[in-house]
């Protein structure tokens, strides 16, 4: 291994950034970190491989909830889905768990039906025991993704149903 391939592992492995002379060396070196990223995650074990997804799943939840923007790749049926994806090969074991039907798992999923309150208890019993070993992860962050996906639908769509509701109203006189 020649001393530019040795620093260049040694940097991947510590998170420094290297600087490129050129678009080769650039699509070098990320070739390079992929096949280190590769042979490191085969090295680890289904538990250490499902603990860093939640933490990565737990980062993007708290990254959306901490930012003022609007995300719609970032929605409360998304991180759903990426929970779900992580810890079970069918989305039925975890309907089953879960103790509610594959098909209102499905509906909530797809965003064919909204999430009953009992569903969210449930999820939040189960996260709180998955999550056990990932710090800082708060079970409320269901509720919290949920409610602010349906406060950002709502004030996207204000044209559409503030004029009809405004006309409803009564105000009183201002001088």
């Amino acid at each position: 291994m020649t001393n530019k391939k040795t620093a260049l592992l040694d940097a991947i492995e510590y998170g420094v950034d290297a600087r490129y002379d050129s678009q080769e060396d650039k699509q070098k070196e990320g070739l390079a970190l992929m096949e280190a990223r590769r042979l490191r995650m085969s090295n680890m074990s289904q538990q250490d491989l499902l603990r860093a997804k939640l933490m990565q799943l737990k980062l993007q939840m708290d990254e959306y909830l901490n930012s003022s923007e609007s995300n719609k790749e970032y929605q409360f049926t998304s991180f759903l889905h990426t929970y779900i994806d992580a810890i079970y090969d069918k989305q039925q074991d975890f309907a089953l768990d879960l103790d509610i039907t594959p098909v209102s798992l499905s509906q909530i999923l797809n965003n064919h039906r909204e999430p009953k309150e009992e569903f969210f208890k449930k999820l939040m019993i189960h996260s709180e025991r998955v999550f056990k070993t990932i710090k800082g992860f708060h079970n409320q962050s269901w509720y919290m993704i949920y409610y602010r996906d349906k406060i950002n639908e709502t004030m996207a769509h204000q044209d559409e149903w503030k004029p009809e509701l405004e006309k409803k109203i009564k105000f009183p006189a201002f001088s």
